[in-house]
Order: structure tokens, then sequence, then C-alpha cells
């Protein structure tokens, strides 16, 4: 690795993605112990395992980086993706499905708008009409 512009790491060997490869299950192991300790009910509440992902997480740059790839690449997301499949594949978060109100509360929020304007540029028409009371 050289400095280059600004202090900015280039890399300058090329990514040794079969060692890369070969060192991310241990990531994947370490993690996976992990959250063994973790009650698998809880395994989509992530303040239950946050410090595990962030070992996790560590662990695949540092080997990443130590294999002179850039972290993240292709085949690091692949293998974290596969540990979210593993782990996280229930966690799916619930859509809300939105929907119109009422066609009775939908008129009276369209209409109370409408007629306040409409009262307004009356009371300003009346007004500038009877400027001679204002002054």
């Amino acid at each position: 690795m050289t400095l280059g512009f600004a202090g900015a790491r280039q890399q300058t060997e090329l990514c040794n993605e079969s060692l890369m490869l070969e060192k991310l299950p241990a990531c994947g192991k370490f993690f996976e112990e992990m959250m063994k300790k973790v009650d698998s009910k809880k395994w989509c509440n992530l303040t239950e395992f946050i410090m595990y992902y962030d070992n996790f997480t560590q662990c695949t740059e540092r080997e990443a980086n130590n294999a002179s790839c850039f972290w993240p690449n292709p085949l690091a997301e692949g293998f974290i993706t596969g540990i979210h499949k593993q782990f996280f594949s229930n966690c799916t978060s619930e859509k809300v499905h939105w929907e119109d109100p009422p066609d009775e509360i939908l008129i009276t929020l369209i209409l109370i708008p409408v007629m306040l304007t409409c009262a307004m540029i009356t009371l300003v028409v009346w007004c500038s009409k009877r400027s001679d009371i204002l002054v």
C-alpha cells in the first residue's frame, strides 16, 4: 500500500480473492458461535447481538484488507448476504398498507379548506369595497 493524494490509501497489489474466500468463513463461524448465545426468538432484535455483528463486520473487513481487497466487495457482500439469510431470513419488516379514509371523512377534509378559501376571498373583496370605513 502507498499513500496517494491527500493521504488516501491506494491499492498497489491485486486482490487475492481465493485467500479472502478462504478466510471469511472463520468470521462467519465465530459469528455463528456467538449467535448461539442469543435466543433465536431475539435474532430480529439488533440490540441483542449488535456487538457480535460489529465483530463479524470488522472481521470480514480485516480479512478482505489482509487479502489486498477492497471492502465491501462483491464476494464479501455475497458472503455477508449468506450469513443474513442464515440468521435473519425471518426478520422481514411488516409493510404498512395505506388506505383512503371513508368518503365522508375525505369529503370533509377536502371541503373545509375550499370553503375557508372562498370565505377569505369574500372577506377580502368585501373589505376592499368598504375601505372608507377602515380608514
